[in-house]
């Protein structure tokens, strides 16, 4: 089992994330040091940060988590990828994302080519539909 996991789960657990909501949290924030690496290496920070317990519910250490991986420094494909990647850890079966745009099918290939086929990809107007296959990450 991996650390950064939250707790052990089952796959059929679903969560949503508001895209918008995740960057204007991210132009807010007073950025320190340690801040600046979890926004180049998003991992180093789930890693080490997952492991705190300061978060009441598992939706808020999701929250929390999400909040490290997204950066108004990347593009918007990047962190997507990186939602969907943290989603995954987390042994999510199903995510949403409310985007404050369609992607163009060029953003969505590039989501794709990401992750081979251990997910399926579904935007419906502004919201993206990630769901994961049976197979472990």
């Amino acid at each position: 089992m991996n650390d950064d996991r939250l707790a052990p789960i089952a796959r059929s657990e679903r969560a949503s994330f508001d895209y918008m909501e995740f960057l204007s949290a991210s132009c807010k924030k007073h950025w320190r040091f340690v801040d600046a690496i979890y926004g180049v290496m998003p991992i180093f920070g789930m890693v080490l940060k997952s492991r705190q317990p300061h978060a009441r519910t598992r939706q808020e250490q999701l929250r929390e988590l999400a909040l490290q991986v997204v950066s108004t420094q990347v593009s918007d494909e990047t962190n997507i990828v990186r939602l969907i990647t943290l989603a995954g850890q987390q042994g999510l079966s199903e995510v949403y994302i409310q985007l404050p745009y369609a992607l163009t099918l060029e953003q969505l290939q590039s989501i794709r080519k990401e992750f081979k086929s251990d997910l399926q990809l579904t935007q419906q107007g502004e919201r993206l539909e990630v769901v994961f296959s049976n197979s472990p990450h």
